[in-house]
């Protein structure tokens, strides 16, 4: 069964609780990350930014980072366990 990221492991995105009801967000804007990464079923990372300009540049690409490592590492210990 698949695990939930640990979101506060990536520095582009925070956690403010009164803002967009508590979702995870880019840092500094009120993006959420479910919005970009819904985006990018449609769309490259390059574009995301035209949809989302307050997203600062490189943020998408670190989260897409932070999401790979964290699927190889979950894999990685499930193999080792």
């Amino acid at each position: 069964m698949p695990v939930a990221p640990d979101w506060e492991k990536c520095p582009a995105l925070e956690q403010v609780p009164d803002k967009v009801s508590g979702a995870w967000l880019f840092r500094g804007t009120r993006v959420p990350a479910w919005a970009v990464l819904n985006a990018l079923h449609d769309v490259p990372a390059s574009a995301v930014y035209e949809d989302f300009p307050s997203i600062r540049p490189g943020d998408v690409e670190l989260m897409l980072t932070f999401l790979a490592a964290s699927a190889s590492s979950e894999g990685h210990d499930a193999v080792a366990a």
